[in-house]
């Protein structure tokens, strides 16, 4: 009879190199696993260029600082109580939110019009998608001197000579009096833009199955039912994204105005970040103007806030 020793297994080698380089191995792996290791580069940028000037902002906002390079001295809450109390602030606001009003809704309903034309038209379908959107590629500059030097001026302008043929009276002063100016913008602003909410809304009538609207051909349902029950209630989602994108984009309206009025007529048209600007380079008070953008930001926050919650509730109530 022969007995045989029993040999202990070999350790892996995986583990014998887990011991020499232990903590090194479990560091990397910990940043491949979690994919820090490939967004370190654009965690870098984003801290670089938005993290650390947020945080610098709200360093100004509570000093004196001032574009004169003096020294600045810590008032604390000072600006933000200016900024509650300051008239002005208030009156740019206001002419901000009644922007947002009356560009919004138009935006949106006209993008989703000329998208569901788009979507229909078999003639030239490709021109009608151009023209629509081309719009929006052109630069806010561009813009702006198209719709001062063609659209608006009271001799020439392309309004005027519409209104003089509908028997109207021409000569109203667009971006000088101070009951059409804001509206003017506002029909600058829906020219341009609406291009991208008719692409998004385009994008989602493709995403429909055609196969809803020939069963409810069959079932006997005409055009205006198939876009009651069918079409709108399939584009909500795409309606929540461009409601929610286009009330921020209206907030943030400075560049029409800058251009065509300047904030006038007697700052009818000033908006927040126009005031922001005038504060901080006109006025020399660059930390009461981060203050006043601090306020906007807020804002802003409460909005986006308000819109997420009403979209998890609509959606909560579509599981139901």
């Amino acid at each position: 009879m022969t007995t045989t020793s029993a040999v202990p297994p070999a350790a892996p080698a995986a583990e014998a190199r887990a011991g020499t380089t232990g903590p090194v191995r479990s560091v990397r792996h910990k940043w491949t696993e979690h994919g820090l290791l490939f967004t370190a580069p654009f965690l870098l940028v984003y801290a670089l260029f938005l993290v650390w000037p947020l945080l610098y902002g709200v360093k100004m906002s509570l000093g004196d600082d001032n574009i004169a390079g003096t020294e600045s001295e810590f008032i604390g809450l000072g600006n933000y109580a200016e900024a509650l109390t300051d008239p002005n602030v208030w009156s740019s606001l206001w002419n901000t939110l009644w922007f947002t009003v009356l560009s919004t809704v138009p935006l949106v309903v006209l993008g989703l019009v000329l998208a569901l034309l788009a979507h229909h038209l078999r003639v030239v379908q490709w021109l009608w998608r151009l023209s629509w959107f081309a719009p929006f590629l052109l630069p806010s500059g561009v813009v702006c001197l198209l719709w001062l030097w063609m659209i608006y001026p009271s001799d020439f302008g392309l309004a005027d000579l519409l209104l003089g043929a509908a028997g109207l009276d021409p000569d109203i002063g667009w971006l000088s009096d101070t009951r059409y100016a804001m509206l003017s913008i506002v029909l600058t602003t829906v020219w341009w833009t609406v291009g991208f909410n008719f692409l998004l809304y385009l994008a989602g009538l493709q995403s429909i199955p055609q196969h809803l609207y020939e069963a409810a051909e069959i079932d006997g349902a005409g055009p205006w039912h198939r876009l009651w029950h069918i079409t709108l209630p399939s584009l909500r989602r795409t309606t929540f994204v461009v409601l929610v994108l286009q009330l921020l984009a209206s907030l943030k309206i400075f560049d029409q105005v800058y251009i065509m009025t300047g904030g006038g007529p007697d700052e009818s048209t000033r908006p927040i970040l126009q005031y922001v600007y005038q504060a901080g380079f006109t006025g020399y008070r660059i930390g009461y103007a981060s203050a006043v953008s601090y306020v906007f930001f807020a804002l802003i926050v409460v909005v986006s806030l308000v819109q997420l919650r009403l979209s998890r509730r609509a959606s909560e109530e579509n599981d139901r």
